[in-house]
């Protein structure tokens, strides 16, 4: 992934910006407790991380990512932002890292995962690994591509064709997996079509 994103970090979100929708609604409907701790799961250049510190004062942030070159640009970025103290950043494999070693807590009021899932080839385990960070109570929150079902065949196959060249496979079965694991751990699962089937939200609250 270093090689991947050595050059791409420093554009990242400028191009990003324009295609990976449903983001900042993800952000805006997080609404952790007060003091309340946030994990991202792939959390790249810390885009989103800074927004979620910005939207959601004195929440507890932390973030893991595989890349060391898009923590490096996350660092930096966190403390341009001025959040450097509230935020911490590990490197880790989301599907399997342990969040007690690189965090000091196993549980987070909320969970998070945006457009990663399809850059993650055993994107399942990631899913998994994600939901035992939840703690009672809190919630899993995931927006990816989804299947383009109200938007037209040529679109779906335009656009597919392009993020195949960057290794990015939407995943058809992201919202079956996510009820499979909600069952698993005592879950509520939560779906939601975006934009005529351009994004998928789904998510579970722990109980």
């Amino acid at each position: 992934m270093d090689g991947v994103y050595r050059y791409q970090r420093h554009i990242y979100d400028l191009t990003r910006k324009y295609y990976l929708l449903g983001r900042d609604g993800l952000i805006a409907d997080l609404d952790p407790p007060v003091g309340g701790a946030v994990l991202e799961i792939g959390c790249g250049t810390g885009r989103n991380l800074i927004a979620v510190g910005k939207a959601w004062p004195g929440t507890r942030l932390y973030g893991v990512d595989i890349s060391a070159a898009m923590l490096e640009t996350a660092r930096a970025a966190v403390a341009k932002a001025g959040l450097a103290d509230g935020v911490t950043l590990a490197q880790g494999d989301a599907c399997g890292f342990d969040a007690q070693a690189l965090f000091g807590r196993v549980g987070f009021d909320r969970v998070f995962i945006s457009y990663a899932l399809s850059m993650i080839p055993d994107w399942e385990d990631a899913l998994t690994q994600a939901a035992r960070c939840v703690a009672p109570g809190g919630r899993l929150e995931i927006v990816d591509f989804g299947q383009q079902e109200e938007l037209p065949a040529l679109w779906k196959r335009a656009l597919f064709g392009w993020l195949a060249q960057f290794h990015v496979s939407p995943r058809p079965d992201l919202a079956p997996a996510v009820q499979r694991t909600a069952e698993a751990v005592g879950g509520l699962p939560s779906c939601r079509s975006l934009y005529r089937g351009y994004a998928l939200r789904v998510g579970m609250m722990r109980v």
